[in-house]
């Protein structure tokens, strides 16, 4: 029996994308206003989520779970960090969860799978055809919740 497929979201959602905003300088943050994604290394140095590593790796054994995640189209290096942000987090090495489960798309509903847990409706979630599970909702407010949900529909 093969298992269900799961994607997860990285910004805001595996990852804290606040925790690098605090230490931004000022004027940096005036000139990207409206457009905080397109800060040259923005991506680089941003914590996890509470919860978020552990959730991916016991999320891992009961799934086949990818990272499905939008780069800033005019951020470049937002790319580079965002692998790099895997491999600090999640692992680099081959048998770890995330190894080669990174996919970069700006139209998350062209991948098919069952379920797709993502903070916002933008670039596809909201026509993804599986189940999508709102993270920082109501329902589905962090990890502990997520996990529990995810798992009693792993079967």
């Amino acid at each position: 029996m093969s298992k269900k497929i799961l994607y997860i979201d990285l910004d805001n959602t595996l990852v804290d994308f606040g925790s690098r905003l605090a230490s931004l300088d000022e004027e940096l943050m005036k000139k990207y206003e409206g457009n905080l994604d397109e800060i040259p290394g923005i991506f680089a140095l941003m914590r996890p989520m509470p919860g978020a590593v552990e959730a991916y790796n016991t999320l891992s054994e009961h799934f086949d779970t990818y990272i499905l995640s939008t780069a800033p189209w005019e951020n470049p290096s937002a790319w580079q960090h965002k692998i790099e942000w895997v491999h600090l987090h999640l692992g680099r090495e081959e048998g770890t969860p995330a190894y080669k489960r990174l996919i970069l798309s700006h139209h998350k509903n062209l991948n098919k799978g069952d379920f797709l847990v993502d903070d916002r409706p933008n670039n596809g979630a909201e026509r993804f055809e599986g189940e999508w599970i709102k993270f920082g909702s109501a329902e589905y407010r962090d990890w502990k919740t997520v996990t529990a949900h995810l798992i009693s529909l792993a079967e």
